[in-house]
């Protein structure tokens, strides 16, 4: 078994256009399992979320996927861009149903929720050493966003990391710029992600150890202080709770 802190990463079921995407996900689950870190993801086997998962176990790592049971049930997670033209690096294959299951395997423990919600919950509470975002579209910048929020509250004081494959992740740091020349962001709330740029020159990003440059950040990363603004998350309307039973 994993002794390390578990690693909730966030990621794409879609391919993206870059080899360069499918490799940073390959990267950072070698990475992990080389830690010992436990991954915990969306359960899906299509695109980055499937490349991370299987880089793990082909590693000797252990791997958690949280699915709802609406996905399963229908097969398993889908690409979300069907007749978008994507890297090549997986066979088109895995568009069929019978395809987007993960097969089991001893190191890969499934876990089925009802929700999306409850799937987003779980995910965090297994999370306990931190959380990863490689690209991914609507529902990665939402869990990527929520999790950020959690942390803003002092819902929870864990790391944050925004794997920025080709620069994808800079529109988003330049947005959070400007909430803060707004003044609807916390210039010291800056610091609760942390942006992993890599090489300057972007054709060095497809062969880039990501993953090494993520677990450093990982083993060097201290809580930042930030208190929140006052809230108690231990109190609910009857008796005492973990900050985590709030999201």
């Amino acid at each position: 078994m994993s002794t390390a802190p578990a690693i909730c990463v966030y990621c794409a079921s879609s391919k993206g256009t870059s080899p360069a995407y499918l490799n940073s996900a390959r990267s950072v689950g070698k990475a992990l399992a080389g830690e010992s870190r436990r991954l915990v993801y969306g359960g899906g086997k299509m695109g980055l979320m499937g490349a991370v998962a299987e880089a793990v176990l082909e590693n000797g790592g252990y791997v958690t996927g949280v699915s709802p049971y609406a996905m399963v049930a229908s097969g398993g997670e889908s690409s979300k861009t069907n007749g978008v033209k994507q890297s090549l690096a997986l066979d088109v294959a895995e568009d069929k149903v019978s395809n987007r299951e993960p097969v089991p395997h001893p190191n890969r423990e499934s876990i089925i929720v009802d929700s999306m919600h409850d799937r987003k919950t779980m995910m965090a509470k297994l999370a306990d050493g931190g959380f990863v975002s490689l690209p991914g579209g609507y529902g990665t910048l939402e869990e990527l966003l929520e999790v950020t929020t959690w942390s803003q509250l002092a819902i929870h004081d864990k790391p944050i990391i925004l794997v920025n494959v080709l620069n994808y992740y800079s529109p988003l740091k330049e947005q959070l710029r400007v909430a803060v020349e707004a003044g609807f962001v916390r210039a010291e709330n800056l610091q609760l992600l942390t942006f992993v740029d890599g090489p300057e020159d972007l054709n060095e990003h497809v062969d880039y150890d990501w993953g090494s440059a993520v677990v450093k950040v990982l083993d060097e990363w201290k809580p930042t202080g930030w208190k929140g603004f006052g809230f108690d998350w231990t109190k609910k309307q009857n008796g005492q709770m973990t900050p985590m039973q709030a999201i």
